[in-house]
C-alpha cells in the first residue's frame, strides 16, 4: 500500500463543543488551492461535494443537526483510560518474548514471539478484540513503512508472521492483546534490528488532505493533549463521496496514532454507525504535546488502504 501526501498545509481547527462551532455547520474548511495543481482543485470539489449531505451524517452521528457529534468514551475505543501503550517490554506481568533476533531487508523474514507471565510460561488464551486474538503493528522508529498485521498463533503459544522490511533501521514491534479473563487489554513493544545503512526519514509535513492510490482522504478537527476531541476522516473516491465502506476488523475504520520519538502508541476506534457513510468519526486523547503520525485504515472494494497524517500537538 502506498500512501501519498498532496495538499495545503493543515489549517488549526478547534475542537468541537456543545454547541458546536457554527462553521461546521457546513462541513469542514476547504483546502486553499495551488496555482497549477489539478488535484487540488479535485479535492476542493470533493469537499464541496461532500458538504451537502453534512447534515444527515451528523445527526445520525447522534449529534444537533448542523453539528457533528460531541467525542464520548464510546467513541475513544481500543485502551480507553489505560494512556498510551507499547513502550514496555513487560506490563501487568505479561512480557513480550521475541524470537526473532534480527530482520533481513528486502527478504521475507519469519518473526516470531510469545507473551510470556511472570513464570515464564508462554499464554496461550486470548480473547478476540475487534475480531483478532492478536493486533501487531510494525513500524520503523522515524514512523516509516507502517504494517498492521494479524499472525497465527501455534498450540505452544509462539505467534508467527512473515515481513519483509523496505529498509534498515531499528524497527519498532508492538503486540496488542487482551487475555482471556483479563480486565483490560495490554499493549507491549520492543525492537528488532534489521541491519544495514540507515538513515532516518523525515516525517511529511501536517496535511489536511492526502492521496491513497485515487481516493481522497481529509482528516477534519484538531488534538489537544489530554482532552477527548473529535476528528472527522472524509473519503472521497474520483469526486464522488464513498458511501459504501466494508466493515474492517468490526468497524468501517481504523485510527492509529503513534508519537514521534518514543512510538507511544493508541489504537481509537469509531464511533458506532448503523450504515457506512463517507464520514468516520473518532474521539481521541493524546496524552502530551508532540508530533504524531495518524494512521486511518479503510476497506473498500475488498482491499484494505492506510492513509497517513502527520499532526502536531
Amino acid at each position: 500500500m502506498t500512501t501519498t501526501s498532496q495538499g495545503p498545509a493543515a489549517k488549526a481547527v478547534g475542537p468541537v463543543d456543545v454547541p458546536p462551532d457554527p462553521e461546521y455547520a457546513t462541513g469542514p474548511p476547504v483546502p486553499e488551492p495551488t496555482s497549477g495543481s489539478p488535484t487540488r482543485y479535485a479535492a476542493i470539489a470533493l469537499v464541496l461535494a461532500l458538504t451537502l449531505t453534512v447534515g444527515f451524517f451528523a445527526g445520525r452521528a447522534g449529534g444537533p443537526t448542523g453539528g457533528p457529534a460531541r467525542p464520548t468514551a464510546a467513541m475513544a475505543g481500543g485502551h480507553a483510560g489505560h494512556g498510551p501503550g507499547g513502550l514496555e517490554v513487560s506490563r501487568d506481568g505479561w512480557t513480550l518474548a521475541l524470537h526473532t533476533s534480527a530482520l533481513t531487508v528486502g527478504e521475507p523474514n519469519e518473526l516470531a514471539f510469545q507473551i510470556t507471565d511472570q513464570s515464564g510460561a508462554a499464554l496461550t488464551t486470548f480473547q478476540e478484540n475487534h475480531e483478532r486474538r492478536m493486533h501487531l503493528i510494525l513500524v520503523g522508529r522515524d514512523l516509516s513503512g507502517y504494517q498492521h498485521l494479524h499472525p497465527e498463533m501455534s498450540p505452544d503459544g509462539t505467534w508467527r508472521v512473515r515481513v519483509t522490511p523496505s529498509a534498515p533501521g531499528p524497527l519498532r514491534v508492538i503486540a496488542d492483546f487482551w487475555p482471556l479473563g483479563a480486565q483490560a487489554g495490554v499493549t507491549l513493544g520492543t525492537d528488532v534490528p534489521v541491519p544495514g545503512r540507515y538513515a532516518v526519514r523525515p516525517l511529511d509535513p501536517p496535511e489536511e488532505t492526502v492521496l491513497v492510490d485515487d481516493y481522497t482522504v481529509t482528516l477534519d478537527g484538531g488534538l489537544r493533549a489530554g482532552e477527548s476531541h473529535q476528528v472527522l476522516v472524509w473519503l472521497g473516491r474520483l469526486g464522488q463521496p464513498v458511501n459504501d465502506l466494508q466493515p474492517h476488523l468490526g468497524a468501517y475504520g481504523h485510527l492509529v496514532a503513534l508519537r514521534q520519538g518514543d512510538v507511544a502508541y493508541l489504537h481509537v476506534h469509531p464511533a458506532a454507525a448503523s450504515q457506512a457513510s463517507s464520514v468516520v468519526a473518532f474521539g481521541i486523547t493524546v496524552p502530551s504535546t508532540g508530533t504524531y503520525r495518524l494512521f486511518f485504515e479503510f476497506r473498500h472494494l475488498d482491499e484494505v488502504r492506510v492513509a497517513a497524517f502527520t499532526v502536531v500537538v
